[in-house]
């Protein structure tokens, strides 16, 4: 079978993109590829987080991706500090990673944008660390959106600069991978673009919201006073709002709402009404199994455990072949 990566920050809770997103169609690879899901706390210390908050965000996480419904068994789920053979493969190539290229990064520029103050190291060569996750397991299809193409061509680009450097085809090219026919963008509740941790609390609806929270959420998303005319286009903060439910409520509510629109006749609490108990509805049997996973300790240690054995396998035979061809087994 065909290794498929995929790795997630330690920098909180699920939410509703990461689910529709990216975690329904892990569910589904996992019965037919080699699949490797890892919570990348390595990742999350660019932002600098507390240790009490680094192991709150990593445990959320896991416990998260089981309750959604991944199988330790057939998945190999782990925790990317768990494996210290991925530091030391992004030592190796940090060597032949050059400034330029790192330094036109997109994601980089743009996280320097956004935190002057923090242009760490980590920043600098996150692509080189997110390469290191990929091919120690020689991955051939990385799930990913938009934002994290130039990535994944980065690490194209490291791995087969390392099989040019050493004379071997060792590495091969990670591609991006959706298992579905469609890539699903889930939008915020500010109206102002895709669902993320990083936007505010009230953008994100967590899979772990109470229906209490998620109602007063979805109440105080973005709308306007209404169309004006009829077939009127919708602004994309009224776009949002509709693309959301189609993918949580049912075809005939999408439509008997998109009608009322096209009328002139869209009431938006109603709408926003509908729309909070349709999420509640589709995160309530996640949300069930998030409390009762939450507590079982036990039983979280190990599948850490399980998931850490099963990936130093695979991350060992690469490291152990990667020294031999550099030239570090010298006696």
């Amino acid at each position: 079978m065909e290794t498929v990566v995929s790795g997630i920050r330690s920098t909180g809770k699920l939410h509703l993109g990461n689910y529709y997103g990216a975690v329904k169609s892990f569910i589904k690879m996992q019965h037919e590829y080699n699949c490797f899901f890892f919570i990348a706390d390595y990742h999350s210390l660019t932002t600098h987080p507390t240790p009490a908050d680094l192991h709150g965000n990593v445990k959320q996480v896991l416990v998260e991706y089981l309750a959604a419904g991944i199988d330790p068994e057939k998945a190999t789920i782990y925790v990317q500090s768990d494996i210290p053979e991925i530091p030391e493969l992004y030592l190796f190539l940090n060597m032949n990673a050059y400034m330029g290229e790192l330094e036109r990064s997109t994601s980089f520029k743009d996280k320097v944008r956004a935190n002057p103050n923090n242009v760490n190291a980590g920043l600098l060569t996150y692509p080189v660390l997110m390469a290191a996750d990929i091919i120690i397991h020689k991955a051939t299809k990385v799930p990913v959106g938009k934002d994290q193409e130039q990535h994944l061509e980065m690490a194209r680009t490291f791995g087969n600069r390392f099989n040019r450097m050493y004379g071997h085809d060792y590495f091969p090219e990670p591609y991006a991978f959706s298992f579905t026919e469609k890539l699903v963008k889930i939008p915020g509740l500010d109206g102002k673009g895709k669902m993320g941790k990083s936007e505010g609390e009230n953008n994100a609806v967590y899979l772990s919201d109470s229906p209490e929270i998620i109602r007063k959420k979805v109440m105080k998303a973005v709308t306007d006073s209404g169309p004006t005319a009829e077939f009127q286009e919708k602004p994309d903060f009224i776009q949002n709002l509709f693309d959301l439910m189609k993918v949580v409520s049912s075809e005939d509510t999408y439509q008997h709402f998109d009608e009322l629109y096209n009328k002139c006749q869209i009431r938006y609490g109603d709408l926003k009404k509908q729309l909070a108990e349709d999420m509640i509805v589709a995160t309530n049997p996640v949300r069930e199994r998030i409390n009762d996973i939450a507590s079982d300790t036990v039983y979280l240690r190990k599948v850490a455990q399980l998931g850490a054995e099963k990936a130093r396998a695979s991350a060992s035979k690469t490291l152990q072949e990667v020294r031999e061809i550099i030239g570090f087994k010298h006696f």
